[in-house]
């Protein structure tokens, strides 16, 4: 373990850490760029997107389910994607539990994780800065899926109460509180998918470099209907 011990300073002078930089920076800035085209396209022309489909088909669904009275469906329905939110929020946190272990007790884990890095650093304290780096990531999917399960909820009671007896809780309420809860589904999700170039950044900048052209990839099929 020794050999991979440094300091900021040694960091700060060693080429194949600014090489490293490089890589990260390059993969950041890739995300950033496919996302921020995502979120104008979805501005923009909705119903090329899946997320704009979605939103449609669930402000349809919800009119059909109030209009018909279909109580029992909306309810399982809304269970089902409550279930999912909460199974997915409990694995990003068992997750992150088992990376913390890591973070604590790390022996042979970075010599074993450093021998794929052909580029990279290999100093402990970088290794342990990309570990918290996904800790934080996965906690954002947990925070997000939390707050599914909060929204989802919501809606289950609203979508149960006429508009006779409240007209304040109209269709449109009803599908921005569904619409919510299914963003932040959306961003949990996101977050598991933007796990893995970050988690092939423990074994070397490269890695995660070929990571995210692929993630981007497979993120541009499913985002896109057209």
């Amino acid at each position: 373990m020794e050999q991979f011990t440094c300091s900021f300073r040694d960091v700060l002078t060693d080429g194949k850490a600014w090489l490293e930089f490089v890589f990260i920076f390059s993969s950041v800035l890739m995300l950033t760029v496919y996302h921020v085209h995502l979120f104008f396209q979805i501005q923009n022309s909705p119903l090329k997107t899946s997320v704009g489909l979605t939103n449609r088909l669930r402000s349809d669904w919800v009119r059909t389910m109030m209009q018909g009275r279909m109580d029992i469906v909306a309810v399982q329905t809304l269970r089902n994607w409550t279930m999912a939110a909460s199974f997915l929020a409990s694995t990003a946190i068992f997750i992150n539990m088992g990376i913390m272990n890591t973070a604590f007790q790390a022996e042979r884990v970075p010599e074993i994780a450093h021998t794929l890095n052909f580029l990279g650093s290999t100093c402990h304290r970088l290794w342990l800065f990309k570990l918290m780096v996904l800790i934080v990531e996965l906690f954002f999917a947990f925070f997000n899926f939390s707050l599914s399960v909060r929204y989802y909820n919501h809606a289950s009671l609203m979508i149960n109460v006429p508009v006779e007896q409240d007209p304040l809780n109209t269709p449109e309420a009803v599908v921005a509180t569904l619409n919510r809860g299914a963003l932040h589904y959306m961003l949990g999700m996101r977050g598991y998918y933007l796990a893995i170039p970050f988690t092939l950044w423990l074994f070397g900048p490269t890695w995660m470099l070929g990571g995210t052209v692929i993630m981007i990839a497979v993120l541009y099929k499913l985002d896109r209907i057209a």
